[in-house]
């Protein structure tokens, strides 16, 4: 009789956990069974929000994929439930079936674990964002926003920006460049608030409602979108310097969201009609405390997404201590690095195969209206020598089609994907 397969659990089915899941399926074979646990069947695709609301779009009907036909496809089984526990020495995991309310607490074992569960997003810790704020962070929100730029929106002030994020210290010590670091961020991903800033000034600027006169874009941090780099930072500040944004940096946190605008820890305050607002990410409450977890209840891993002390526990995605900023395309780096690991264990890669550390860069193309986008891709946050920054029709044609492509292959991106992106964004569009 042969041995049971080793088994696989991963934590998450969004872009992290899916892709998780299809690279141990590529890269290990049939040789471990797979299972996914998330409380929704379906991918929830965010970086797209803010084009479909200043489209006019509901993002509701279109940011959406779901995942059982994905995981069928690679043999592995999916369950919807609300993870509640984890108790990694006896390596078992809680959950409460999520399909339909009232289901009985239960648990499930295993063998190694992915955790790729994303974070929360603590609006409920922003005073007044309930009656006074929005925000684009998933599709509910997005489509309460386009709603009021419809019927609501008034031609006021407008504020965007930044919750400070307290980032933990699982990360400390890494050095994903020769001489770099894992730095320090005051904010968990600014590229969308940037996003978000250019494509409403196209937006006011298409509806009669005025231009980016109207707009401040705030801050917790020193520079906005710090990740990007200094250089690639410096162009946008003088871009939207030039078209009349206001900018206000170093505001510490959010105190308060009033009617009247938005209140800042270190004693300032910006009038705004329109509060458009990330928030602080925060890890979920089981994972705080835990032997794996940092200072916050981030997921502690070295460069290869393993946890040091329980060498069967692997993280991916925004969960992760090592992964800052808190975006999309270092979690797709983080994924192929956990597939190539637990194909090594399972003998199916060599170590020279599989043992390459994650080297973090910021993939980001930000819609900024009227077909427009901008593509940066940078690593000198981290200690690399690359920035990059490129404006124009070709990177919004590469934002549409990368979800599209994304969607039709059911998350499996071919693995030319970010090579052919580069050349169309950084060469046809010089």
């Amino acid at each position: 009789m042969s041995a049971a397969k080793p088994r696989v659990l991963i934590l998450g089915g969004n872009f992290a956990g899916l892709g998780s899941a299809q690279e141990i399926r590529k890269y290990a074979g049939d040789s471990v069974d797979i299972t996914v646990i998330d409380r929704k069947p379906y991918l929830l695709y965010v970086p797209n929000i803010p084009a479909e609301v200043f489209e006019n779009r509901n993002p509701q009907l279109t940011m959406t994929m779901d995942i059982l036909e994905p995981l069928h496809d690679i043999g592995a089984r999916f369950i919807q439930g609300e993870v509640t526990a984890l108790d990694v020495d006896a390596k078992r995991v809680d959950y409460v079936p999520s399909e339909r309310p009232g289901a009985a607490p239960t648990s499930t074992t295993y063998d190694y674990l992915v955790v790729a569960l994303g974070n929360r997003l603590a609006f409920d810790k922003i005073e007044g964002f309930a009656q006074f704020g929005h925000t684009v962070t998933d599709n509910t929100y997005g489509e309460a926003l386009r709603q009021y730029l419809m019927h609501d929106y008034k031609g006021g002030p407008i504020a965007i920006g930044s919750a400070r994020f307290p980032q933990g210290d699982g990360a400390k010590g890494l050095e994903p460049y020769p001489g770099g670091s894992i730095p320090a961020a005051e904010a968990a991903c600014e590229g969308p608030p940037v996003e978000t800033m250019l494509a409403c000034a196209t937006w006011l600027g298409q509806n009669g409602k005025g231009g980016p006169d109207k707009i401040t874009v705030f801050t917790p941090a020193a520079l906005i979108a710090e990740d990007a780099g200094e250089k690639v930072v410096g162009q946008l500040l003088d871009i939207a310097s030039g078209m009349g944004f206001h900018y206000m940096n170093k505001t510490q946190d959010i105190k308060r969201l009033t009617q009247e605008g938005v209140e800042f820890a270190n004693g300032q305050s910006v009038e705004a009609e329109l509060k458009i607002i990330f928030p602080d990410w925060t890890p979920h409450a089981f994972l705080k405390g835990l032997p794996i977890s940092d200072s916050e209840g981030f997921i502690i891993t070295d460069l290869l997404m393993r946890n040091p002390k329980y060498p069967t526990v692997f993280a991916a995605g925004d969960c992760a201590a090592v992964t800052v900023p808190k975006l999309g395309a270092i979690g797709h780096q983080q994924a192929e690095i956990v597939g190539k690991q637990i194909a090594k264990d399972m003998k199916r890669l060599t170590a020279e195969q599989a043992d390459g550390k994650l080297e973090p860069v910021v993939y980001c193309i930000g819609d900024i209206g009227n077909n427009q986008a901008f593509y940066i891709r940078s690593n000198s946050w981290f200690g690399g020598d690359t920035q990059v920054l490129k404006l124009g029709h070709i990177p919004y044609l590469l934002k549409m089609q990368y979800k599209n492509l994304f969607f039709r292959s059911k998350g499996k991106m071919p693995p030319w994907g970010l090579d052919a992106a580069r050349i169309m964004a950084e060469k046809m569009a010089a």
